[in-house]
């Protein structure tokens, strides 16, 4: 049988390709001309992390790949994991990886690490801060509907980073000059930090209703991820991550979106302004 245009003409693969940052890469390589594969585990050639079986069909004949891990790159396992996958990559001739990663997150450096050493010629990593978008496509979207917000991170302060500016930075190191890129740490934020009630505040002044920050426990914050049905284990190492980096260990802003893309990095509040626009957080 003979495979569809999709599958022979891919000259990259977008690993995570349904999500956040990935849907939104593989639209602008499209926009660029560029035949996308998307990795998942619905995709026309299914991708699963946990059966390595799957995956030497979605590398066969992609020369790029970005690699957006879930659940998260900083978890135990995610280096060896992601290690063996970009060894498999290279052996059959990807030229560039992009790796997702996270700022502040020991485990995610060893990943960072493991993608580096499995010698691909143009490999680099676009390290984010907190996303902007998980207040819109994330777990606070119910929240910001329903009017309060409720989180364990009063004090600290975060640059959050849009993820169209995530997406823009990882498809120039996917298509631009390899020089430029290769073997490099894109950290990537927002131009200016916010504490998690200011950021509530200024989606409140986008949106035109006012909304309320909770600050939670940690503890109270797992229990009510368990109680909306995420298993214990996936919310008990959640919870743990988020411990670890809103401490303020990230608070300062880096220049990586300018660095890759000579532009500023988009501000939260013309984030707020444009998602509010699309009715995404209309009251429930």
């Amino acid at each position: 049988m003979t495979k569809t245009n999709h599958e022979n003409d891919a000259a990259a693969l977008v690993l995570g390709g349904t999500g956040k940052s990935g849907r939104r890469v593989a639209d602008r390589l499209r926009e660029r001309g560029i035949g996308v594969r998307i990795g998942s585990r619905c995709a026309e050639t299914p991708f699963d992390w946990e059966r390595p079986e799957t995956w030497p069909a979605v590398v066969s004949g992609v020369r790029s790949a970005y690699v957006a891990y879930s659940p998260d790159v900083g978890f135990p396992g995610a280096a060896e994991v992601i290690g063996s996958f970009a060894e498999l990559a290279v052996r059959e001739g990807v030229q560039r990886l992009v790796l997702l990663s996270g700022r502040g997150e020991p485990g995610a450096l060893r990943t960072e690490e493991a993608l580096f050493a499995a010698g691909a010629p143009a490999a680099s990593v676009v390290r984010a801060s907190f996303f902007a978008q998980n207040f819109s496509e994330g777990f606070f979207a119910g929240m910001v509907r329903s009017g309060t917000v409720a989180f364990p991170a009063e004090g600290v302060a975060e640059p959050f980073i849009d993820v169209e500016d995530i997406a823009e930075v990882a498809v120039e190191a996917l298509t631009g000059d390899p020089g430029r890129h290769a073997g490099r740490v894109h950290e990537v934020t927002g131009p200016r930090a916010l504490t998690f009630p200011e950021a509530v505040a200024e989606v409140a002044a986008a949106i035109g209703r006012e909304l309320d920050y909770v600050p939670l426990t940690f503890e109270r914050f797992r229990a009510g991820m368990v109680g909306q049905g995420v298993p214990p284990e996936a919310a008990a190492q959640l919870t743990e991550l988020f411990g670890e980096i809103l401490d303020g260990r990230n608070s300062a802003v880096a220049d990586g979106v300018p660095a890759a893309l000579g532009r500023k990095a988009t501000d939260f509040s013309e984030y707020a302004e444009r998602t509010a626009a699309t009715g995404v957080w209309d009251a429930s």
